[in-house]
């Protein structure tokens, strides 16, 4: 087989056809950046599970008139509540956070906006923080036994509001994929359409060949080989795409939660490494839809 003649077939169709060309490529970029985002999102969600995995904890806010009077949680009332959740064999630890350190906490997490100038330490509840043996039970028990407890304000999960995280987290990554699969399907057409036309257009050359003796698979392949230059072409211009995201839009839009430490950031390594899934992925679905359109719509 005859290397020099195939690439020359090759160049030969891109550029007969270079509107659909660049097409066929743009719109593999824009669906493969759109998988490559809804992957980011699902290692995003990973990597704040395992995040959160040991950080999770319930917190009993105390009553004003308790916090007030109670530095140190020496008093009886937060007394007899810290026994009572250390003595329960869900519990692993139970920790005490008085105003003045609820105070500095916060100021550490909404450093440098107003809302931090407002907030005064008798503003803020004391609270016993509880970890829990396993993350993934006890929390409704622990719950039921402190609510309506003398010296109780309420009780507060960690697990609701990361959930809501996780829930929105879920929610851009499923419509990131919806997006990407409509995307998909619009590339895959393309490429099938442009794999016809460049046929169609060489139907004369290629039915010479066949008469002296050509095989189909050598008159093919020229038009599998176009298919799977667009598609690793669309798939380098995604991963171009989401390094540029990253530093442009990502990393503004993530800055003030990464920091804070409810997300982890996401690191170029991170998109690099989802950058190296979309060449495979984009030669797959174009050589693959190039070679079911000339089995079934081409007689070469």
């Amino acid at each position: 087989m005859r290397s020099d003649f195939v690439a020359r077939e090759v160049f030969t169709g891109l550029r007969r056809n270079v509107t659909m060309t660049v097409a066929m490529i743009l719109t593999t970029a824009i669906s493969l950046g759109l998988v490559g985002t809804g992957l980011l999102a699902v290692g995003t969600i990973d990597s704040t599970e395992k995040l959160y995995s040991d950080r999770l904890e319930i917190q009993v806010a105390l009553t004003q008139d308790v916090s007030n009077s109670d530095a140190d949680c020496s008093q009886p009332i937060c007394q007899n509540l810290r026994t009572t959740l250390q003595n329960s064999p869900l519990v692993q630890s139970v920790g005490f956070e008085s105003q003045q350190q609820a105070y500095e906490r916060f100021k550490q997490l909404f450093a440098g906006q107003s809302l931090g100038d407002l907030i005064r330490p008798q503003s803020l509840p004391a609270t016993l923080r509880v970890k829990l043996k396993d993350q993934n039970t006890g929390s409704d028990a622990i719950r039921q036994a402190m609510n309506g407890q003398v010296g109780v304000r309420n009780v507060i999960d960690q697990r609701d509001v990361v959930a809501k995280l996780f829930d929105f987290l879920a929610g851009v990554r499923n419509v990131t994929f919806a997006l990407a699969i409509v995307q998909a399907v619009a590339a895959l057409l393309l490429i099938s359409n442009t794999v016809q036309v460049s046929a169609y257009t060489r139907r004369t050359e290629v039915g010479v060949m066949r008469l002296v003796g050509a095989t189909r698979w050598y008159t093919q392949l020229p038009f599998l080989i176009e298919a799977v230059v667009t598609g690793v072409v669309g798939a380098i211009l995604a991963s171009i795409g989401l390094i540029v995201a990253k530093f442009l839009f990502i990393d503004k839009l993530l800055s003030g939660i990464a920091q804070n430490g409810v997300i982890p950031p996401i690191s170029l390594m991170d998109v690099l490494q989802t950058s190296a899934y979309l060449v495979p992925i984009g030669a797959a679905i174009a050589g693959i839809t190039g070679y079911v359109t000339l089995r079934l719509y081409v007689r070469l």
